[in-house]
């Protein structure tokens, strides 16, 4: 079942809503380089060792910057290509204390409906091998959830 379930919403596959504020707690350590931004991310419990979409991170560290949450200057070594080094602002430091009140209530708002599907997943008709609703690329003639 792991299998059809793969890029599935509900296997976790679409945390794009999640990238900045891992982005802001891997900055929190300090500067780091694109590339190992991303990295570290994937060592975040959330991703399970997956690295998130490059291009997404590349994306939201743009918008951020814009925002005046990160800052980025060229790192030219000695050797080897120039890259762009990252670092959090202060904006972005308060950002991240907002982010821990938003995702506070968030994990609560989880933590029930959880306890909602548990209930209702063991009470309900079991089908073992069969593809969820919500993977891509399944239609259905119920709306969007």
């Amino acid at each position: 079942m792991k299998k059809a379930l793969d890029g599935c919403p509900c296997a976790g596959a679409t945390l794009d809503k999640l990238v900045r504020p891992a982005v802001l707690t891997v900055l929190a350590q300090g500067p780091l380089h694109g590339y190992r931004i991303v990295e570290r991310m994937a060592d975040l419990r959330i991703w399970r060792g997956r690295k998130p979409d490059a291009t997404g991170v590349y994306r939201a560290l743009r918008a951020m910057e814009g925002r005046g949450l990160v800052r980025s200057a060229w790192d030219a070594p000695e050797a080897g290509p120039a890259k762009r080094l990252f670092a959090l602002t202060a904006d972005g430091r308060r950002c991240m204390a907002l982010w821990v009140a938003t995702l506070d209530d968030y994990r609560d708002g989880i933590a029930e409906i959880v306890m909602h599907l548990r209930d209702a997943a063991r009470s309900g008709p079991r089908r073992s091998g069969r593809r969820c609703g919500c993977a891509p690329g399944r239609k259905s003639g119920r709306g969007k959830a």
